[in-house]
């Protein structure tokens, strides 16, 4: 049996702009959380989270989306919001996040599917396209990449993967990542979010920023620090030093046979990234002949800051592509 945690439900009572219900997948001994909102039989739309976000993430698109006629569904990875919680750091790797999607995928038997992924919802969600591209419809990629020999990491990622390392600013019991999102949105500056992460507070914070911390919050509140092991393990899983980890054979192959994507696909960018860059974007887009709409303003978490402008895009290039 696989130890786990669970969150308790009343962790996520009264988030903010979150009144989704709730829905469970099986697999193995585990159960993963995920969002079905709107028409069962529209088009659907599998909308991919990374680190460190969950579903929340999309609470501003899954509306937009759902009044064009999709139905959306948003699974949170295990380890991360409403899914079970596995204890053990090693547990984690890309290659069996990538396995439960599937899995999801197929138990809901999804088809006509466009995929929206971001951050490690590309590597985890973009593979379902190749292992199954008959399910999907449309590609829609955002601040995220594919592993491939010739890709050249920033020095952001570089610095994000060494903080999670021993001795850098992340690596500590409990690490408030709810804070990051915060600094990321522009609701709380560096000289408040670092100070409040190295000495374990919660600082002062204005109505909206703290509705978004309950809300990145929720998942691990109250519980131990094991909760914390898959937040962890997408940074310590980058492949600039944890190949095998990060699935990066696969994430090569991957990227190599969707350059061959013959079905629409759609670059939305969030071009104040200093993570994944703009003009990574703008190559990404040009080799698979894509459309590219940058958002000059918006950061690495563009669905968290401009999420109905995200939205408006995804609908207006499907339409247009239809």
């Amino acid at each position: 049996m696989t130890d786990f945690l669970r969150t308790p439900d009343r962790n996520f009572e009264g988030l903010a702009d979150y009144g989704f219900q709730s829905n469970y997948h099986q697999w193995q001994d585990l159960r993963m959380h995920y969002l079905d909102e709107g028409p069962a039989d529209g088009p659907v739309m599998l909308l991919m989270h990374g680190m460190p976000t969950w579903s929340y993430l999309y609470r501003d698109i899954i509306p937009v989306l759902v009044e064009a006629g999709y139905r959306c569904i948003a699974p949170d990875h295990m380890g991360f919001g409403r899914s079970d919680k596995p204890t053990d750091i090693h547990w984690y790797t890309i290659a069996r996040h990538t396995e439960i999607l599937t899995t999801l995928i197929n138990a809901l038997d999804l088809r006509n599917i466009t995929l929206v992924c971001q951050d490690w919802g590309g590597p985890t969600g973009l593979a379902q396209a190749v292992y199954m591209p008959e399910r999907f419809a449309s590609l829609v990629i955002m601040n995220t990449w594919l592993h491939h020999p010739e890709y050249e990491y920033s020095q952001a990622i570089n610095n994000w993967n060494r903080n999670w390392h021993e001795g850098g600013l992340f690596c500590r019991e409990k690490p408030d990542i709810a804070l990051l999102m915060l600094l990321s949105s522009g609701l709380a500056a560096p000289e408040v979010v670092f100070p409040a992460l190295t000495s374990a507070t919660v600082p002062q914070l204005s109505d909206a920023a703290a509705d978004m911390y309950r809300a990145y919050r929720a998942p691990v509140e109250g519980l131990s620090d094991d909760a914390y092991n898959g937040f962890r393990r997408f940074p310590l899983s980058i492949p600039l030093d944890s190949y095998d980890n990060g699935n990066g054979a696969a994430q090569t192959h991957h990227y190599r046979t969707l350059l061959s994507w013959d079905k629409p696909v759609h670059f939305i960018w969030g071009c104040a990234d200093d993570v994944f860059t703009e003009s990574w974007g703008r190559q990404w887009a040009q080799q698979m002949g894509g459309s590219f709409d940058g958002i000059a303003e918006a950061g690495h978490f563009l669905q968290n800051t401009h999420g109905k402008e995200v939205a408006r895009l995804i609908v207006e290039r499907l339409g247009r592509a239809g």
